[in-house]
């Protein structure tokens, strides 16, 4: 089963990452945007087949997304299991937990935030949430190539597998009672995510070590979830950087 991935750098990026997973390039009659040349250079080394269409056919292939002139085929994405995410590595594991994302521009997002801020990587739930998508990737910037992702069928139970591994988990949470830098996050952390509206389920905030607040200075009560997420990924990034 193959997948769709569109957008000059979510491709560029798949091609520096994998090329060996493409099945064929797929660019729009004239398209020429920045760094088309490196993607045909790449796709032409590594021989993958390189087809040009109707901007229309891109259009109706992403649905509407924005393609820039250029799509690609891969092979189905492979997500990683969580003890993949727990490998030893150079720094403490650092983990992100989304629980039930349904928006793949925030899931992207969200992505994009956790492999900027140097995360070990992401779990989702295979139910109820959605997974790396076309629209997912783009929205990611091409990070959903280089980020491991793992999909669990209990996030509740993922949570105890990863404090059994002496990780502290903490749940972004509005009534948290710990502020982001009352955490220690420069060692084994996971922090974990809840989807638009809902939040956090209570069952997951309360198999959590900690529950974490992010205060708010303006009239609105919360950030969504692809914010709150980055926030919370700088401030884990920055007590690292001051524990080296």
């Amino acid at each position: 089963m193959s997948r769709l991935v569109f957008g000059v750098n979510p491709v560029l990026e798949a091609l520096r990452a994998h090329p060996e997973k493409f099945e064929r390039i797929v660019l729009a009659h004239g398209a020429r945007p920045h760094a088309i040349g490196e993607i045909e250079s790449r796709a032409r080394k590594a021989k993958i087949r390189i087809e040009t269409a109707a901007r229309e056919r891109l259009d109706a292939a992403s649905e509407g997304g924005v393609h820039q002139g250029v799509l690609a085929e891969l092979a189905e994405f492979e997500y990683a299991e969580l003890e993949d995410l727990l490998e030893p590595a150079d720094a403490p594991p650092l983990l992100v937990l989304l629980d039930g994302i349904q928006d793949p521009h925030n899931l992207g997002a969200l992505i994009r935030s956790a492999h900027a801020f140097g995360a070990s990587g992401v779990v989702i739930p295979q139910d109820r949430a959605v997974g790396v998508t076309a629209v997912a990737s783009k929205a990611s910037a091409g990070a959903t190539e280089h980020c491991r992702i793992a999909r669990v069928v209990n996030l509740a139970r993922a949570v105890e597998q990863l404090k059994s591994a002496n990780i502290w988990t903490a749940a972004a949470v509005v009534d948290g009672d710990k502020l982001p830098w009352e955490l220690d996050l420069a060692g084994p952390s996971a922090l974990v995510i809840g989807a638009e509206g809902a939040g956090v389920r209570p069952l997951v905030a309360k198999t959590c070590d900690f529950r974490v607040r992010i205060p708010m200075a303006g009239a609105l009560g919360s950030l969504n979830a692809s914010a709150a997420g980055a926030v919370l990924l700088y401030e884990a990034m920055r007590q690292r950087a001051g524990k080296r």
